[in-house]
């Protein structure tokens, strides 16, 4: 049996099998597996399940240790900003805390994001960032769709790179995860939130202004209406 090649569906398909049974509780901290049964379980070859732990491995979910098999590490040790790790969570049982989680940290990091986007953003950055607001404005019927999303997406994600700060750029993919997972798990109108829209061309202009303080608490209004709006579409 020849190993499914790395982001192929096979392959994705284990990899999000075994990653989700570990962030769901299924297989505790602690807890050990072997790499032959792995394979054996679930009939794929032995170097498929290899690769599929190595991955889990990157996302600090796992331990490989010799001779003993695969170890599940502590929740405080698995690399939380994933993409992967963070939708998994919004699939399992621990949806309404990461989502409170994600909230969290959006409200720390976003606003300050738009406040330093005031002052670095270039030139080209402010009319994209624009456009963007332009464009979620022509889509805001059908906000639940992935038109709307997209400009969503980059706009959060071109206001992250616009602060000049890299940090902030490389949580872009943690940012993006949140948006997608909204829409995935049906948190996002249909119709979006005039108010939310008007508070998007609110940072957008700000940015383009250079007023910083009003970037920053647009952003403010928007972090927190998305935070009581998924809050209330998950009662």
């Amino acid at each position: 049996m020849s190993a499914p090649r790395i982001g192929s569906p096979v392959h994705d398909s284990l990899v999000g099998e075994l990653g989700r049974a570990i962030v769901d509780g299924v297989h505790a901290p602690g807890s050990r597996m072997l790499t032959v049964e792995i394979a054996e379980q679930r009939g794929v070859s032995r170097s498929a399940a290899r690769e599929a732990v190595r991955v889990l491995e990157s996302f600090g979910l796992v331990w490989v240790r010799r001779k003993s098999g695969v170890e599940v590490r502590p929740r405080a040790e698995w690399n939380v900003y994933a993409p992967e790790v963070i939708a998994w969570r919004l699939d399992g049982p621990g949806r309404d805390e990461q989502l409170r989680e994600l909230s969290q940290l959006r409200s720390a990091i976003e606003p300050l994001a738009a406040r330093l986007a005031a002052a670095h953003a270039t030139a080209a950055q402010k009319v994209d960032l624009v456009a963007l607001v332009v464009e979620m404005g022509q889509e805001d019927h059908d906000a639940d769709h992935e038109r709307y999303l997209a400009a969503d997406v980059n706009f959060h994600r071109l206001l992250l790179e616009a602060s000049g700060n890299s940090m902030l750029v490389a949580l872009g993919d943690t940012v993006e995860a949140v948006l997608r997972g909204r829409t995935r798990h049906d948190l996002m109108p249909h119709v979006a939130n005039q108010s939310a829209v008007q508070w998007h061309r609110d940072v957008a202009f700000a940015v383009a202004s250079g007023d910083a303080e009003a970037a920053a608490a647009a952003m403010h209004d928007i972090v927190s209406e998305a935070d009581q709006a998924m809050q209330r579409a998950a009662d």
